[in-house]
């Protein structure tokens, strides 16, 4: 498997037809580099289309995700975002992983 320590999301929407040199060329502009074993996922301005790009310290994987029905659950802007593993998962899902940032603690009835 890949080993992936980050996972960082571009609130900078991705024309989904951009291949792994294209998005490899705005992971160093949105983030200022690629590091190896960190994740870079990009989104589709419609929300319903990601692309990752992984850095294995050899070269890169690209992989694309695709929901037939709804959204994934997205901010859009100019920057990125650090995302936990359990965020990521949600997000892939099309669930609104942002609610997950404090560990689903309660704090108010």
């Amino acid at each position: 498997m890949i080993r992936v320590d980050a996972l960082w999301l571009s609130t900078r929407p991705l024309d989904m037809r951009a291949g792994t040199e294209t998005i490899l060329s705005q992971v160093v502009r949105v983030f200022g580099e690629a590091k190896p074993h960190q994740a870079y996922l990009f989104a589709n301005r419609r929300g319903n289309r990601l692309k990752v790009l992984v850095h294995d310290g050899y070269g890169v994987w690209l992989a694309s995700r695709r929901l037939n029905q709804g959204r994934f659950q997205l901010r859009i802007g100019e920057g990125h975002v650090a995302l936990t593993r359990p965020q990521f998962d949600a997000l892939i899902l099309g669930l609104p992983w942002e609610r997950l940032a404090d560990g689903g603690v309660i704090r108010l009835l």
